[in-house]
């Protein structure tokens, strides 16, 4: 059954569903109830609408025989946003994906993630490798998460407008103040959160054993870090995304044909 293209380009009301802490996260859901489910889960300061409708993603997967099961991660979207690093630890950030999955009776998936959705997304995959048969990756970074953003910068940023001299540091300000909704001071307790433990995060000793896409922008300074986790992964391939850097890649064409093609070969 053709879906109607204004339904794939407007947001359907989030159904709420409760992590095992409380923290209530919105989801949202495209496609026939009986096709196979993707599981997308969206990037650091950016949502389900920003990362997977706007750029085509929905659209693409549905018109593929997809049902599309997103998420707007805590500290995101309509999702609750705790001020707590405690609250944004990595092994929580894979659990209220798994905790969604369960709650929709999803038995089996595939995964779609992109930057912090992809790390979550290594979580998630080598924890439930027997439920996640794919696994498409995008932009996933290797070494400390988000070990590039000034922090000290953007509390004072927070705190009294000081302007923030860290070029890295301005580009993630700026796409967080682009996206409707975003609470820069979650975003800043998220990069906290993950950052605790000060560890290489992933770690290539421990990659996942399902079939992974590992896709990265040409122009994205996180590249090598993506191609070398895709070579520590034992069935997995890489994709370069032509001309894109890590903050436009997602909505790159070839980005969307190459996952697509993978998933099929499920």
């Amino acid at each position: 059954m053709a879906v109607p293209l204004s339904d794939l380009t407007s947001m359907p009301e989030p159904q709420q569903v409760y992590a095992a802490d409380g923290t209530r996260l919105a989801t949202y859901t495209w496609g026939e109830l009986d096709a196979p489910v993707v599981v997308a889960v969206h990037g650091f300061a950016s949502n389900a609408r920003d990362n997977w409708v706007l750029t085509g993603w929905v659209r693409e997967l549905t018109r593929a025989g997809y049902r599309v099961l997103a998420i707007d991660q805590r500290g995101h979207g309509h999702s609750e946003k705790p001020h707590q690093p405690e609250d944004y630890r990595i092994r929580t950030l894979a659990t209220d994906v798994e905790t969604v999955m369960d709650t929709y009776l999803v038995d089996d998936a595939f995964y779609l993630g992109y930057s912090l959705g992809a790390r979550v997304g290594w979580e998630v995959v080598r924890d439930l490798p027997q439920r996640i048969g794919r696994a498409v990756l995008g932009g996933v970074p290797d070494g400390i998460p988000l070990a590039r953003l000034d922090l000290e910068q953007v509390r004072a940023y927070i705190a009294d407008g000081t302007p923030v001299s860290d070029q890295t540091t301005q580009n993630y300000i700026a796409l967080t103040e682009r996206v409707p909704g975003n609470d820069l001071r979650a975003l800043v307790a998220l990069a906290e959160g993950m950052r605790a433990s000060g560890t290489i995060d992933p770690d290539p000793a421990d990659a996942p054993t399902r079939a992974i896409l590992f896709a990265t922008g040409s122009k994205d300074a996180i590249i090598e870090g993506s191609r070398a986790l895709a070579s520590a992964a034992p069935d997995a391939r890489f994709f370069e995304i032509p001309n894109r850097n890590h903050f436009n890649a997602p909505g790159s064409r070839d980005f969307k044909e190459a996952a697509v093609a993978f998933l099929a070969e499920g």
